[in-house]
């Protein structure tokens, strides 16, 4: 059983993120979001160890956000490359999905 308190709807949505890691090296990469939710999603496709808390942005076409680190799969899991991320409070969201819309058609499939 899941044990998350939101709607979350599987996507494979190309994103750009930027900022510091936990070595505090800056980078930039291109990833896809795996999953969205109301407070946040998943990226996959990270190659740079992220330290949670930590603050990095992120680009959805011409959108940017800023998102803060909830956690990051550890090198050598089956979660390496993934890091959840949350919606800054004072950042709108760029996705433009009705999450419950989303989820009531992927039900009825």
């Amino acid at each position: 059983m899941d044990r998350r308190q939101k709607l979350r709807v599987e996507t494979a949505l190309p994103v750009r993120v930027w900022g510091v890691d936990a070595h505090y090296l800056p980078f930039t990469e291109l990833a896809r979001v795996k999953n969205i939710s109301s407070s946040g999603a998943v990226l996959q496709g990270i190659g740079r160890r992220l330290r949670a808390g930590e603050v990095i942005e992120m680009q959805y076409g011409v959108e940017k956000i800023q998102v803060r680190v909830v956690w990051s799969g550890k090198a050598g899991s089956p979660n390496e490359g993934l890091v959840g991320v949350q919606h800054l409070p004072s950042q709108s969201h760029i996705w433009n999905v009705d999450l419950n819309a989303c989820t009531q058609i992927a039900g009825r499939g």
